[in-house]
């Protein structure tokens, strides 16, 4: 669905005016859409209704507490890459045993929170990993069920900085040595091996690379359970990907029907980590023109949002649709327009040779499709605020994380003993 409509001549976010939003909280600022996150994981869920399925929201997609507890609401659970999202999960409702831990490089004390929270599994990357874990979870007399994530050496045909799934990659064991890590797992105290997992990939618009890997997976499943491993749980990750313009991108029902396809013979109960899928077209960046600047035919529209808010732009060459608040007229000539931040930077650019019309200072953007590796990803380079954050559900709205100030950009600041 669309919530962020034209209404009575101007741009809305469900039923509350974004000018609105942008006098109460200021800009730059995040909106987010209850609706449209709602709309997304039961359009996922529904697809999944005739297999044993968990959703585990993947919340490095966008971690605010509110966010994920508008998840946790639905009968979500939570994937979770860090001690700081392990506790922002629980913070928000999710029960211990729907989240899921994943990452290269946890630590033993990480490993530590996991096992005290009581969570289903996690997800294991590296022999040198299995072993610490077992260390960990034996001093603790505890017994964790975990996964082996495989890297099934396949080229999603991804942006190269969101790969996951070569060999080049850093995740993951290479399938060919799986078994052995299985077997290794299997005699190690404390660890209980139930799952496999992969993930090879974020934003992901093709079924077939996706079908490549999870027919891997089977067939590891039947050849572990030959070998004695009883295989139970199959983490099959996240990575399906939305459309950020006119690109063709797989429907959730054409994904599950896949699953169905490639590993649905197994009686496994499966768990599923989208992201993006779930947070992206429900989040917009709402910044104000500061200036229009014309250098000979180039027309630069300087905004108060910038890269260390919204950096997919500068670091993965993004595309953003950006459209005005106020709604255009039908017949408003079009002119190509530079949209760039304040930021000491040339690569602080959200769109190059935009087409927008000749909207003065003081008026204001929206950069759509924006809810996932938005504010998540935000900085405070230039030593500029981290924005704030708002959602929306229905006609109501709240900030959900306010402006950080710059007395508390201070405070976390010590000058060294000897200064004066």
């Amino acid at each position: 669905m669309n919530a962020f409509p034209y209404k009575n001549g101007e741009l809305y976010a469900e039923d509350v005016a974004l000018s609105a939003i942008a006098a109460d909280v200021g800009t730059p600022v995040y909106v987010y859409s209850v609706a449209v996150m709602t709309d997304a994981y039961r359009l996922f869920v529904d697809a999944l209704s005739g297999q044993r399925a968990q959703v585990c929201y993947a919340m490095k997609a966008n971690s605010n507490v509110a966010v994920i507890r508008t998840f946790a609401a639905l009968g979500a659970g939570a994937d979770v890459v860090s001690d700081g999202e392990l506790a922002r999960a629980l913070m928000a409702g999710i029960p211990a045993n729907r989240i899921v831990y994943s990452g290269v490089g946890k630590t033993r004390e990480d490993m530590a929170a996991g096992i005290d929270a009581g969570i289903l599994q996690f997800n294991v990357e590296s022999l040198p990993e299995l072993t610490a874990l077992s260390e960990v979870a034996a001093a603790k007399n505890a017994d964790v069920e975990i996964a082996i994530r495989i890297n099934p050496d396949i080229d999603a045909a991804t942006h190269e900085k969101i790969a996951t799934g070569r060999k080049t990659d850093k995740f993951g064991i290479n399938i060919e040595h799986a078994p052995q890590a299985f077997a290794q797992a299997t005699a190690l105290p404390g660890l209980t091996p139930v799952s496999v997992a992969v993930h090879i990939g974020s934003q992901l618009t093709d079924i077939a690379p996706f079908r490549t890997a999870f027919t891997h997976v089977a067939e590891l499943t039947r050849q572990l359970r030959a070998g004695g491993i009883a295989i139970s749980r199959l983490d099959l990750g996240g990575g399906l990907g939305i459309a950020y313009g006119d690109e063709t991108v797989p429907t959730s029902a054409e994904y599950s029907a896949m699953v169905a396809e490639t590993v649905g013979d197994l009686d496994c109960d499966l768990i599923f980590e989208p992201g993006r899928f779930l947070t992206g077209h429900a989040g917009i960046l709402l910044t104000r023109i500061i200036f229009v600047k014309h250098s000979g035919e180039r027309r630069f529209v300087i905004v108060d949002g910038a890269m260390n808010d919204l950096i997919r732009p500068a670091l993965y060459g993004a595309v953003h649709a950006i459209q005005s608040v106020r709604e255009p007229a039908s017949d408003a000539a079009l002119g190509e327009a530079d949209i760039v931040g304040p930021v000491c930077e040339s690569g602080d650019t959200f769109a190059t040779a935009c087409a927008l019309t000749n909207i003065p200072a003081g008026e204001f953007l929206v950069i759509r499709d924006t809810g996932a590796y938005g504010a998540v990803m935000a900085s405070g380079y230039n030593s500029r605020p981290l924005v704030p954050e708002v959602l929306v559900n229905g006609a109501d709205y709240a900030v959900v994380r306010p402006r950080e100030t710059l007395q508390q950009q201070l405070d976390r600041e010590r000058f060294a003993d000897w200064q004066d």
